[in-house]
């Protein structure tokens, strides 16, 4: 659980479940995606990982890529639209979104 300090100095707390169903979601909009793949979560958060450190988050992406597609511009694709989702909707700054594509 992230918690975020508004303007005013109220709080707002965000789960790391939250996170990863951005991220997931941004993933899969993204053209070239077959299905995220991975242990643990369920749904648009399957095989998405969150790491939170004070006001930053790491993400780490398993997926499938259609085999039509460019593994690298998919890959760099979904880097940019996870980044720009959870910074948009959360105010968090994301360190870094590592994929990984798998068969």
């Amino acid at each position: 659980m992230t918690e975020l300090k508004t303007e005013r100095g109220d709080s707002v707390r965000i789960s790391d479940e939250v996170l990863a169903i951005i991220a997931g979601t941004a993933a899969l909009e993204t053209e070239g995606v077959a299905a995220l793949v991975g242990p643990g979560r369920r749904g648009r958060a399957r095989g998405i990982s969150v790491v939170v450190k004070k006001q930053s988050v790491m993400l780490g992406i398993l997926l499938k890529v259609k085999a039509e597609k460019k593994l690298q511009e998919v890959s760099r694709e979904v880097q940019q639209r996870v980044k720009s989702a959870i910074e948009t909707m959360t105010g968090m700054r994301v360190a870094g979104v590592n994929v990984t594509v798998v068969a």
